[in-house]
């Protein structure tokens, strides 16, 4: 078996979690690590500026263009699904907010079969790469790389509304990722100095000048080279010629839909499906692809006094001019906030034990365009609520045996009915804080839903109409202890029966967080890089449970 090079890892995806393990694998001297991302270098502008996500989240030139297939629960609908396409994947163009989900969470992937995951085993890889700006303490780590600020000048609109929830009797928050995830107050944002603090800036510029780190981009993978059930290496198209690499170890860090789409061009997957391609079954592992999930979000939209609405500011150049001055001359400002500024966790009945909804509110109209936003002149300022625990499950699967040819995405959103209640719930809870002071004072109307939609039933109907992508999706290589049920990696993110060959990114996350998911697939690969070394050290990376006869028999 021919390599034009090798390497120690091969790295796949320099997203949330592959800019992260470059740099934690390539403080190791001794080992060549390769990072291959299939778009362009960070060089766009807008992508390091925060307010500048509506510049880049529909940008072809840095995002794949996904969309879902039409949507069962959504009224045949189809979603548009940005993912990064560049350094930094998604941390490069999302939302900014840092997030990481309650303890519940990870206990509850812990208690799935899997060992390590655990809230009390994956604090410190939280707080490993926090720059956080409360400084070090049991919950936060101030000298990390990750910078995170708060916001910084809310919208009077935001304190009004954090208020009006208060006198509903919401508890005030001032960390979500605290002692406890329940209240309403501002977010945490991943922000440093007024720029965006992508796992790009964070963690992989930093150290690209390390001689045993080595970063092509415009590198698309198309599969894994198998010897066997052993990875050896991969193949890549760079600059229209395939190349191939060997590596001791292959990571796929491509996200919820490029790892599982290379792993079933590479042979690892449902073995008819597969078959049905042309493809050759290397490994018969039929989890790749399934369990996919995602938060649903819909959107209120209040018409309010033109004071308390961003609108009339950011739908014009003009008015504009002094805020762009302002971030060019002091990285301070308009430009450097993230479209939400106000955060909520609730539940939304008794018994629960966590809160079960997420709500946000941005100080100007969101009207979605395929699940994207634009400002229009009249004043208005949105509220969203989410499903934090989804029960819909979906899948993914390959149209072809092209890797160039997006798969076939459908996350069956709000087609499990126990999804409904949450959503509904979400939706009236939000007119009772428009219509709560200090809120009420200046709220003069309601567009979305619209007073006509006032039953539960009316309220289901808009929903399907309208509810979008919250951008989180998770699940579709997940982690457990048993290919037979499932999973596709185990508890050290290892592939199931195939050697040399791991998964480290949200695919691997078995339930989706309680929130954002951008921060815990910063933790996923953390915890991986440890891992890693600990097997290369034990002589054991190669070899996860169950592969070492099946490479034996292959």
């Amino acid at each position: 078996m021919e390599f034009e090079a090798q390497y120690d890892y091969v790295i796949v995806g320099a997203g949330s979690s592959g800019c992260v393990l470059a740099n934690r694998l390539s403080q190791d001297p001794t080992v060549r690590v390769l990072l291959l991302e299939a778009g362009p270098t960070d060089s766009n502008l807008w992508l390091h500026i925060p307010a500048g996500v509506p510049k880049v989240v529909n940008n072809p030139d840095i995002t794949w263009g996904y969309n879902t297939e039409p949507e069962p629960g959504l009224n045949g609908r189809r979603l548009a699904w940005p993912r990064g396409r560049t350094l930094g994947g998604s941390s490069s163009i999302n939302g900014h907010v840092y997030m990481r989900g309650t303890w519940q969470d990870y206990d509850g992937w812990r208690d799935l079969g899997n060992p390590g995951w655990g809230w009390e085993d994956v604090l410190p890889f939280f707080k490993r790469g926090e720059g956080h700006y409360r400084g070090d303490s049991d919950l936060h780590g101030g000298s990390g790389e990750l910078g995170i600020s708060p916001v910084h000048n809310p919208h009077p609109a935001s304190e009004a509304f954090i208020q009006a929830a208060m006198s509903l009797g919401i508890p005030r928050t001032d960390d979500f990722n605290g002692p406890s995830q329940e209240g309403v107050g501002y977010l945490d944002l991943m922000v440093r100095g007024g720029k965006r603090s992508s796992t790009a800036v964070a963690f992989l510029r930093p150290v690209m000048g390390r001689s045993n780190l080595e970063v092509r981009t415009g590198a698309l993978v198309e599969r894994v080279i198998l010897e066997g059930r052993h990875a050896r290496g991969v193949q890549f198209n760079l600059s229209g010629r395939s190349q191939r690499v060997g590596a001791g170890e292959v990571i796929l860090c491509g996200g919820t839909i490029n790892s599982p789409q290379l792993l079933m061009l590479s042979g690892i997957g449902p073995a008819a499906a597969l078959s049905q391609l042309g493809i050759n079954v290397a490994h018969d592992l039929g989890g790749v692809g399934r369990n996919l999930h995602d938060h649903v979000y819909v959107h209120c939209l209040a018409r309010v006094d033109p004071g308390y609405s961003l609108n009339p500011k950011i739908s014009s150049n003009l008015r504009m001019i002094p805020d762009v001055l302002e971030y060019v001359l002091k990285r301070t400002g308009l430009l450097t906030s993230a479209a939400a500024q106000v955060g909520m966790f609730v539940r939304t009945h008794e018994g629960l034990k966590t809160p079960d909804m997420q709500l946000q509110m941005r100080p100007f109209s969101m009207i979605s365009k395929g699940g994207m936003y634009s400002a229009e002149p009249a004043p208005a300022v949105t509220a969203s609520c989410a499903i934090l625990q989804p029960h819909s499950r979906g899948e993914l699967t390959l149209r072809s045996a092209d890797p160039r040819e997006a798969p076939r995405m459908v996350a069956n959103y709000l087609t499990d009915s126990r999804d409904i209640p949450t959503l509904v719930a979400g939706i009236r809870l939000i007119r009772r804080i428009f219509a709560s002071r200090p809120f009420a004072d200046f709220y003069r109307g309601e567009d979305l839903p619209g007073q006509a939609v006032s039953s539960d039933e009316d309220i289901v109907a808009f929903l399907r109409d309208n509810a979008q992508s919250m951008y989180h999706p998770v699940g579709t290589c997940r982690m457990g202890p048993s290919a037979a049920d499932g999973a596709v990696v185990d508890a050290r993110l290892r592939v199931h029966g195939v050697a040399g060959l791991r998964v480290v990114d949200a695919s691997v996350m078995p339930v989706v967080p309680s929130g954002n998911t951008s921060a815990p697939a910063v933790m996923v690969a953390e915890k991986a890089a440890d891992m890693i070394r600990e097997d290369a050290r034990a002589g054991r990376a190669t070899y996860p449970a169950n592969a070492r006869a099946a490479v034996t028999a292959a």
